[in-house]
């Protein structure tokens, strides 16, 4: 029998050659391992600066506008905040949902791009981490303090007592109290192994210098560490598992917010539209506060070879598609109020836009909508003065909106008699600006006392890293170029 020919391709097809795209650099000018070592370790190892303590007093003091806030509430009462009927949540739940928001960026950048095998997330992931966990901090300040008695706050955990205090596990501020705490203490998790290799550099690093006292500190904390591939076995499978595991809480803890709006009967709040538009408005906030730390940090310790300006392009791009996104929920809050027929939901969309408070209606448009369309310029994307005010004016924009969703709907419900106008007080004020001093007091000290980027992972991502040598990549990329490896390059 004989055998069938094999069908000759059309020429059109023979024709075609799939296009050869060069890889990003991520670390740029060829940098050698021990190059990456000392710049990282010499940020901890040098001499304080100036700039340093000056911020850090700076934070201090404005760190301390908290703490008399909070002594001065606890000592006088809820009641020295603005809030009364009809708006009985005032800047305290907005600055809760804020500060959670914040968070949401590190364990983005962490988790998920770790799983989806994202490599630029390496130079920016270490201090997202760190981000997340003081903008944690920071929000748990506010429903702890809210409660008024914050004796009582312990009371919020199902903990048997003598009192027959019971929780309501039916509320969605209960369940904030588990999707909060769950999610500080993942990722705590998350970012403390993940710096367990280069706290060992550290303490190997001082133990040369002479230096024991840090040394041991370092060691203590580096729990043994030797480098070894039972450890790097077992490093990367606990931190695959901690991404995995971080990953639905990216999800989970903003919709679990939202839910305090969502499942209440309030016009404004009782849409299903929240869960997906909270979590989209968080990583939104959170990548606008990632650019607003980073950017600064590249230019003072000159880490443009490691935060490269492709770093920027994609913190740019994700902020640019999520700002779309929340602009996009924007509009249909507007169309499920017409939609619905309902016209008190209808009212209180209509008051956000042109009532006593469309003032901070359309800062927050302005900002979340109109700002990050600018990053469809390749030119303000390059121009990193620019993007770094753009992303203040994130940070500003999603304040703004958490103040009108919860402000606007409480100012006007469904009866005129009770309706009211809601003005911060003093005390207020101060705390909510006292938390960004605590904030930038635990970030200060971070940058300071603990490498700002995974040293295993940048080298990593190394050409030098590459086993083949760069010769199954692209020339033009300078893998594997002679030039290139007499330059602390790629290895063939």
């Amino acid at each position: 029998m004989a055998h069938a020919q094999p069908a000759t391709a059309p020429a059109v097809l023979q024709e075609v050659r799939p296009a050869v795209l060069p890889r990003a650099v991520l670390v740029e000018h060829g940098r050698s391992f021990s190059w990456i070592t000392d710049k990282i370790c010499g940020i901890i190892e040098g001499k304080t600066p100036a700039w340093w303590w000056v911020c850090f007093i700076v934070a201090c003091f404005v760190a301390s506008f908290t703490v008399g806030g909070i002594t001065y509430l606890v000592a006088t009462g809820v009641g020295v905040w603005g809030h009364a009927n009809p708006v009985n949540w005032a800047w305290d739940i907005v600055n809760f949902v804020f500060w959670i928001g914040i968070g949401h960026a590190g364990t983005l950048i962490s988790a998920i791009l770790c799983l989806l095998r994202q490599k630029w997330r390496t130079s920016i992931n270490r201090a997202a981490e760190a981000m997340t966990i003081f903008a944690v901090v920071c929000a748990a300040i506010f429903p702890v303090f809210h409660v008024g008695r914050v004796w009582y706050a312990w009371y919020l955990f199902p903990i048997p007592n003598s009192n027959i205090i019971w929780q309501n596990f039916r509320s969605p501020l209960e369940w904030d109290v588990f999707a909060v705490s769950t999610y500080g203490t993942v990722s705590v998790l998350f970012w403390y192994v993940g710096l367990i290799p280069d706290l060992a550099v550290l303490r190997d690093r001082f133990y040369a210098a002479g230096n024991k006292f840090r040394s041991f500190l370092y060691g203590v904390f580096a729990m043994g560490w030797r480098g070894s591939n039972r450890h790097w076995s077992n490093y990367e499978m606990a931190y695959l598992i901690l991404a995995g595991v971080s990953t639905p809480l990216v999800l989970s803890v903003h919709t679990i917010v939202s839910f305090d709006f969502a499942v209440s009967l309030l016009p404004g709040w009782h849409t299903t539209i929240f869960p997906p538009y909270f979590v989209a408005g968080a990583i939104f906030s959170g990548f606008g506060m990632v650019l607003t730390l980073m950017l600064p940090l590249r230019a003072i310790y000159g880490l443009q070879d490691l935060i490269t300006q492709y770093h920027i392009d994609c913190m740019c791009k994700i902020t640019l598609a999520t700002g779309t996104i929340v602009g996009y929920a924007y509009g249909m809050e507007f169309f499920i109020a017409w939609y619905s027929s309902n016209p008190y939901e209808g009212f209180a969309f209509i008051n956000r836009a042109f009532g006593h408070y469309s003032w901070a209606y359309w800062i927050m448009i302005s900002c979340n909508v109109i700002t990050p369309q600018f990053f469809w310029s390749k030119w303000i994307r390059r121009n990193t003065t620019l993007v770094w005010v753009l992303a203040i004016f994130v940070n500003v924009g999603m304040w703004f909106e958490r103040f009108v969703i919860i402000v606007t709907s409480l100012a006007r419900d469904f009866l005129p008699s009770s309706w009211g106008y809601y003005s911060p007080s003093i005390v207020e004020i101060f705390t909510f600006f006292g938390t960004f001093g605590v904030f930038s007091t635990l970030f200060l000290l971070f940058i300071r006392f603990l490498p700002i980027m995974p040293m295993a992972e940048l080298k990593a991502v190394t050409p030098q890293a590459d086993v083949h040598g760069g010769r199954h990549g692209d020339h033009k990329t300078g893998f594997g170029d002679p030039a290139s490896i007499e330059q602390g390059g790629a290895k063939p």
